[in-house]
């Protein structure tokens, strides 16, 4: 009902009592129980009437149900291990803020989660600048190209625009993927390796139903390494795309099985991953 009262303004108790799936003494129980919690309520009589929050009343910025408060606590925990620069000092700051305006029974059960509660989550690699995150995200979300500034792995530094069509966390480390109109195709890029990213007047289409995941996987897959692998696997592909993470390689249905073609660095790895399959 609150949230209703904020969002609307003013509304009938009879508009009330649709919306929440209630009658009209649950929501006159409803408005009582809001100003027990010290919320004002008003209430105006006639066609043009109904339940309104007192003008001028400051609510709290945020109010929380059990489970709102255990999503937020799990969500700060995962949040130090998303590779992001800076994050140490925005995590407790949120914290803050959000014990700041919450009761005392719900900071003792996030508390509680915190002393008691672990997540194994990837190892973070080199933390992606937040700024660089935040744009990269902002012009996937408007579909505009950006100027970036990328550093390869041997430190060279090239500038080129790009038409990201969107980002994703995988194995550590943020990556962006998108259009490179240097290169004249797809390509995906370590966020952390962005070191700048300016938004342009130029426009894009996002290519229709783009997976970013996908995407970034067969480009992990696909990426030179010391050894080239191909592995005929006696089974399905639908079976195959099961028990096999993506990163390890690209499947092709053949006759006969399904061909894995991988890239590895490291043999005897590439050979443990294959003993584990259910399937020869």
């Amino acid at each position: 009902m609150l949230e209703l009262l904020q969002a609307h303004g003013q509304l009938p108790g009879t508009e009330i009592a649709r919306r929440l799936g209630v009658d009209r003494r649950t929501v006159r129980r409803y408005i009582a129980a809001l100003e027990e919690m010290g919320i004002p309520v008003t209430a105006e009589r006639g066609a043009g009437g109904g339940y309104s929050l007192v003008a001028g009343f400051k609510l709290p910025p945020m109010l929380f149900t059990d489970d709102e408060a255990m999503a937020l606590s799990l969500g700060l925990m995962a949040a130090s291990a998303l590779g992001l620069g800076e994050t140490a000092a925005g995590l407790a700051s949120a914290r803050s803020k959000l014990e700041r305006v919450m009761p005392a029974d719900l900071k003792r059960r996030l508390r509680a989660a915190d002393e008691t509660m672990q997540l194994d989550l990837p190892k973070s690699g080199p933390p992606a600048e937040g700024g660089v995150l935040a744009a990269l995200s902002a012009a996937a979300q408007a579909q505009r190209t950006v100027h970036v500034v990328y550093e390869a792995a041997d430190k060279s530094r090239t500038a080129r625009d790009l038409d990201p069509y969107g980002l994703a966390f995988r194995g550590g480390c943020w990556y962006v993927v998108g259009y490179c109109h240097l290169r004249k195709g797809p390509r995906t890029f370590r966020v952390d390796r962005v070191a700048t990213a300016t938004r342009t007047a130029r426009t894009f289409e996002r290519p229709a139903n783009f997976d970013t995941l996908a995407a970034i996987s067969t480009a992990l897959a696909t990426l030179p390494r010391a050894h080239r692998a191909e592995v005929l696997l006696h089974t399905d592909l639908a079976t195959a795309k099961r028990q096999i993470f993506a990163t390890l390689g690209t499947l092709e249905e053949v006759k006969g099985g399904v061909l894995l073609h991988s890239q590895t660095d490291d043999l005897p790895w590439l050979a443990r991953e294959l003993a584990r399959l259910p399937f020869a």
